[in-house]
């Protein structure tokens, strides 16, 4: 694996090996241009993603519905059903401070969009997503690659 290291700790311990100061310099011009030309490859813009909620629906029940939630984590020992409990206790926490008096939280999604994530935190429930997210239904089933015009060998085995 690869190490950074300073640019001046290299110029310097070519230096303290009597290289020529010409030569230690043209290697140090061209570590900085290797390195900017890394740097400019790095930044390139990253794509924007955004959180998606898949509800399996074996059933069919939800579909067609249109609806929203919020990707939420809590520890891996706790029960999942606990996070809308937790959620309403920090906004209970919330609503007596005084900003919470201004403007009390009346709903969960509005807690998920206002709270603070050390108040969240304080309760061991964490929302990854502020604004809330398309809830898409499968129904968990991934369909087999049907063959065109070709039979089955294994079909025609069981035959013989």
């Amino acid at each position: 694996m690869a190490k950074k290291v300073d640019i001046d700790l290299v110029k310097m311990i070519l230096q303290r090996n009597n290289v020529d100061i010409k030569v230690v310099n043209d290697i140090v011009r061209e570590i900085n241009e290797q390195v900017d030309i890394q740097d400019s490859e790095e930044k390139l813009p990253q794509q924007k993603k955004q959180f998606v909620i898949l509800v399996s629906d074996p059933k069919g029940v939800l579909e067609n519905k249109d609806l929203v939630g919020w990707v939420c984590q809590v520890p891996e020992e706790d029960s999942p059903y606990v996070a809308p409990e937790r959620i309403c206790r920090a906004a209970y926490d919330f609503n007596i401070t005084p900003k919470g008096r201004r403007l009390p939280l009346e709903t969960i999604s509005e807690a998920c969009e206002v709270l603070p994530t050390r108040i969240l935190k304080e309760h061991n429930v964490w929302v990854k997503n502020k604004e809330p997210v398309l809830v898409v239904t499968t129904n968990n089933i991934i369909p087999k690659e049907k063959t065109l015009g070709k039979k089955d060998n294994r079909s025609n085995n069981d035959d013989e």
